[in-house]
């Protein structure tokens, strides 16, 4: 029988090999798709017995742990939907995010500092383990509706206020489907988890999809160079997936050329710089699989697993993917992944959609002669300078050819005269200091590859920039020194 969720179709994967390793922590420490599925059983009838039920909403932020990943798998198949919360989330920010979303329970890192979450509607707040009064496992979990919300997925926010994007079990089922089938995901693969499980990177697309393929996952609880790398030859990992600020320090590293044991080492989340990709591969022969998604729509397209990987493109449309430009460039799609809207958002979805009901992505590109995609901007960071559109990632991308530049963002500062002033807001090399003219010496770089009115006319230097959590730059934060 076909399955209609991702729950359903883990479950007949597991069944088909009971034995098969699917979870393992840092100490080595296994957990075979049988244990999987007796111990998620068991939590979700624990859940179930303290008033989590299908249909409910539960708030997930936590460290990556196997223990977290277990409650999420019960999670899923209870049908219960998922909100995913940043755990750098300030009191503020989670309030908002409880208030807008409505979690009946919270799973938490440190459940007694976030008891006040009970003063907001939270009946049940508790940590990863599930420390509840064991109930006896039910002799059939629900049939998941494929219609039903899987996830409430908070936009990152960093030009406004986050919203919740509504993705159903069948959304999260056909992208993990297409990624299967295009990064050739298989059960002899393993991949090394090292990113954050409440972000769509980390949960909607390598968990949700290993599992689906019937491989395994080396669970660690944090990033670090050495950890990444010692985790792949202990542990035979065949898949890295990271984002642009790991891969930067990998590149940095001694060990980059261990990237080469790897059959796959993907980055998303946010543009990867091309001299940070050139870096690997000169440095180790990798050549890193770029691809692009959101969390509205799982993922888009991707550089391929075999055949021509092009630095600074994300590739093409994956499968059961349909991407155009619109008007100015604007990447559009649609698809099985895409969602249906935001939650209590009727004006905001609809702005969100075009008339003919393609997806605006928010992002701009361009196409090239093989079908592949390049990211040129974000339509809300559109600088219009004098009347001339400059988009920040181009002039990005070009100062950071230069050995002085560590990070860069550029935005628009409000101008009379000009609209907005390209202004460059830059992290320098600490040779940088003996030079007093080093925004000269930056203008001249840019000036020889750009046209005049895209080079910044004003500059900052900053110890670093504001990111978040998957490392995109939080524009709204950028302040003169």
């Amino acid at each position: 029988m076909s399955a209609k969720s991702l729950p359903q179709a883990w479950e007949q994967v597991w069944r088909a090999a009971p034995e098969a390793v699917v979870l393992i922590d840092r100490s080595g420490q296994t957990h075979s798709a049988q244990q999987v599925m007796d111990e998620s059983a068991q939590r979700a009838a624990s859940l179930a017995a303290s008033g989590v039920r299908t249909g409910s909403t539960v708030l997930m932020s936590c460290s990556p742990s196997v223990d977290l990943i277990l409650t999420y798998i019960a999670l899923m198949r209870l049908g219960v939907t998922i909100v995913p919360a940043n755990t750098g989330y300030t009191d503020r920010e989670l309030e908002y995010i409880v208030d807008d979303a409505k979690p009946v329970a919270a799973v938490v890192d440190e459940p007694a500092k976030l008891r006040w979450l009970e003063r907001h509607g939270v009946e049940m707040v508790i940590g990863p383990s599930l420390d509840l009064p064991q109930a006896p496992v039910m002799a059939d979990l629900p049939t998941v509706d494929a219609t039903s919300a899987a996830f409430i997925a908070y936009t990152s926010g960093t030009t406004g206020a986050p919203k919740g994007a509504v993705l159903t079990h069948a959304n999260l089922l056909a992208g993990s489907q297409s990624l299967k089938q295009v990064w050739e995901w298989t059960a002899s693969d393993r991949l090394v988890l090292a990113l954050p499980l409440f972000h769509m990177h980390g949960l909607g697309i390598c968990l949700n999809t290993l599992l689906l393929a019937g491989s395994s996952a080396v669970v660690l609880e944090k990033f670090t160079v050495d950890g990444v790398f010692d985790a792949i030859a202990e542990f035979n990992a065949t898949i890295f997936s990271g984002v642009p600020t790991m891969y930067s320090r990998i590149a940095a590293s001694d060990r980059v050329t261990e990237l080469a044991s790897l059959r796959v080492a993907m980055s998303g989340s946010a543009p990867l710089p091309i001299s940070v990709w050139n870096r690997i591969a000169k440095r180790s022969g990798v050549q890193i699989l770029e691809r692009y998604g959101m969390t509205e729509t799982v993922v888009l397209t991707s550089n391929p697993v075999d055949g021509m990987r092009k630095a600074g493109t994300v590739g093409r449309p994956i499968p059961g993917v349909e991407l155009r430009l619109g008007e100015g460039n604007a990447v559009e799609v649609r698809g099985a992944n895409v969602f249906s809207g935001y939650l209590d958002r009727p004006h905001a979805t609809e702005a969100a959609f075009t008339a003919d009901g393609w997806f605006r992505t928010g992002d701009v590109g361009s196409i090239d002669d093989d079908g592949y995609l390049s990211l040129v901007g974000r339509t809300s960071e559109l600088i219009i300078s004098g009347g001339f559109n400059v988009y920040p990632r181009e002039l990005e991308d070009v100062l950071r050819e230069h050995p002085l530049v560590i990070d860069i963002a550029v935005v628009g500062t409000p101008d009379e005269e000009w609209g907005e002033i390209v202004t460059g807001y830059v992290v320098l090399d600490e040779s940088a200091s003996a030079y007093s003219s080093w925004p000269d010496t930056l203008m001249a770089h840019a000036s020889e590859r750009l046209a005049p009115f895209k080079i910044p006319r004003r500059w900052h230097r900053l110890p670093e920039l504001p990111r978040n959590a998957m490392g995109k730059v939080v524009r709204s934060e950028l302040t003169p020194p």
